[in-house]
């Protein structure tokens, strides 16, 4: 895992020159890394930047500060603060690995849900759910973070979901009831979730020492891959038990209302 973080990040550069490597100015670099030229004046004031070398009154840049930009950049898109960055570039600096560290957490944090997003008018959403599709109903999505709304364009961020509620509704079952239902589902998905995550806790690193090397975040990372797919099938096999109890129950009480013999 640490040959892949460096391989990705560049973060250990082999000693080499400075005339070896590209030069930057301060507005080629923050143009290469995508970001403002404030933004990286900023990131000096923090030291979250080593400092260029100077020629005379100009500032030159290398290929690690370019490098270092993209990982400050890959971090906070992960959801770090800058002041977690700040202390990870600092450990690193140090001598510390924290290359298996950031491997394991983003092995073990990647998205278990598919959120490819898709864009809809108004008028195409319309078309789907006709005058069951209020503005109460609208916000109650929005609130459930199934849609977004961008201007005049509507961004769903479960197109799955979405398909699948379009077919519930085109069966006759209202849309308003469905949003309910939907948040039963995400209290007791989030049940769920949380009792499987405990057990990986306590069972997976639980075990490992403090602080776990790096073969033990490498084992862990790897095992916690290979159980994404038996933690799905477990808890689909365990809705398909509950709905095969369910409509057993629920036939046996409507029998006789379908066979005409009921006499209440």
């Amino acid at each position: 895992m640490a040959t892949w973080w460096a391989g990705r990040y560049g973060e250990r550069v082999s000693e080499r020159s400075a005339q070896a490597e590209r030069e930057y100015r301060i507005e080629e670099l923050a143009e290469a890394a995508g970001v403002p030229v404030r933004t990286l004046r900023y990131y000096q004031e923090r030291r979250l930047l080593p400092p260029p070398k100077r020629r005379g009154r100009v500032a030159v840049y290398s290929h690690r500060h370019l490098q270092r930009l993209r990982l400050i950049s890959e971090l906070l898109d992960r959801g770090y603060r800058l002041d977690g960055i700040e202390e990870l570039l600092t450990a690193w600096e140090q001598g510390r690995d924290v290359g298996e560290l950031l491997g394991f957490q983003w092995a073990v944090t990647a998205p278990w849900s598919r959120r490819t997003e898709t864009e809809m008018t108004m008028e195409e959403l319309e078309e789907l759910f006709g005058d069951q599709l209020t503005p109460d109903v609208l916000d109650e999505a929005v609130e459930l973070g199934y849609i977004e709304i961008r201007g005049d364009r509507i961004v769903h961020r479960v197109p799955r979901l979405m398909e699948a509620t379009a077919a519930l509704v085109a069966e006759g079952i209202p849309l308003a009831e469905l949003l309910a239902l939907s948040w039963e589902l995400e209290a007791a998905f989030d049940r769920i979730a949380y009792t499987f995550v405990r057990l990986a806790r306590r069972h997976l690193i639980g075990r490992m020492s403090q602080p776990p090397t790096p073969e033990e975040l490498a084992r862990v990372a790897e095992a916690v891959e290979r159980l994404r797919p038996v933690t799905r099938t477990v808890a689909d096999e365990h809705f398909a038990r509950a709905m095969d109890r369910r409509i057993r129950k629920e036939f046996a009480q409507l029998a006789p209302r379908l066979t005409g013999t009921d006499r209440s």
